[in-house]
């Protein structure tokens, strides 16, 4: 019974290779998680005039979808292809390292990189809970539970060394010294997360700021360099049906709106499948193939 599946999993990472081989390979890939919002809270929204920018020159998702609620599972499926037995938003430190299968193991292991950026991270390698309190908002920035690749930090099966876990003071300002593959966290007073006394509109302003501040600039680079910037979130805010805005904009992408149903397992599929990465988790959700010029 322990292998049976593995046939099945086979054949669907060799079809997604072979039957996409126009699926481009991008130089770099940033994927960044946004928080706590639903799609009709954020796509057309005055509040977020640089996500809508982006919308307009990239692939928007009308029907993507969280996996669960809370937000760690989706983090966790989002770098690994599994709950890992999570469903809730507890800090897995003493739990962890986990020895499964995760994308920065799956791109280490096939001469390609991964980091992960968080802003407000105190220190690279840190891998405690949460660090210091928002004056604004009165709760903490930095969480774990945000930050999944964390979970396998260690010398372990699938271990992530400490040094591929960094603050967002560490990200580099000459583009072509990214890896392959970048996670970037806001904190969660830049997230969209702890909204408190600053007002939900207020927090989405924040968030959009956030990411020009800190991504307009790659996104600009992205177009020309054959590399992608993916923002997602990890779930809405329990008022709809878990749909929620997802944007993938750069290099050979075809502008519009895609009405396909997907989630956290189609975008690691997707990523998996530009790198022909081997499918290791038990989904089948099939990766992103209609949005890339030809």
């Amino acid at each position: 019974m322990k292998y049976s599946f593995l046939p099945t999993l086979l054949l669907i990472s060799l079809c997604w290779s072979c039957q996409n081989p126009k699926m481009p390979a991008p130089d770099h890939i940033i994927v960044v998680v946004e928080e706590n919002h639903g799609y009709s809270e954020i796509v057309n929204s005055p509040n977020a005039p640089f996500f809508n920018q982006l919308i307009k020159e990239g692939a928007l998702f009308t029907n993507s979808s969280g996996v669960a609620h809370p937000s760690q599972p989706n983090y966790l499926v989002l770098f690994s292809g599994s709950l890992q037995e999570v469903l809730d938003d507890r800090c897995l430190e003493g739990e962890t390292p986990y020895d499964t299968d995760n994308l920065g193991a799956e791109l280490l292991s096939h001469n390609l990189s991964f980091k992960g950026y968080a802003q407000s991270m105190p220190y690279t390698g840190y891998s405690g809970c949460d660090t210091i309190v928002s004056p604004v908002t009165n709760q903490h920035l930095f969480a774990r539970k945000h930050a999944p690749w964390i979970n396998w930090q260690g010398e372990g099966v699938n271990g992530l060394s400490p040094s591929l876990s960094l603050p967002m003071t560490k990200f580099p300002t000459d583009f072509n010294k990214l890896p392959t593959v970048a996670f970037v966290i806001p904190d969660m007073d830049n997230d969209m997360h702890n909204i408190g006394a600053t007002g939900d509109a207020v927090a989405i302003q924040k968030a959009d700021k956030w990411l020009k501040d800190n991504l307009s600039a790659f996104a600009k680079w992205a177009k020309i360099h054959n590399s992608l910037l993916i923002i997602t979130f990890d779930e809405d805010d329990y008022k709809t049906d878990n749909i929620i805005p997802t944007v993938i904009f750069g290099d050979k992408i075809q502008p519009g709106k895609y009405n396909e149903k997907i989630n956290h397992f189609n975008i690691l599929h997707t990523i998996e499948a530009m790198y022909r990465l081997p499918v290791k988790d038990t989904s089948a959700a099939k990766p992103v193939t209609d949005i890339w010029k030809q």
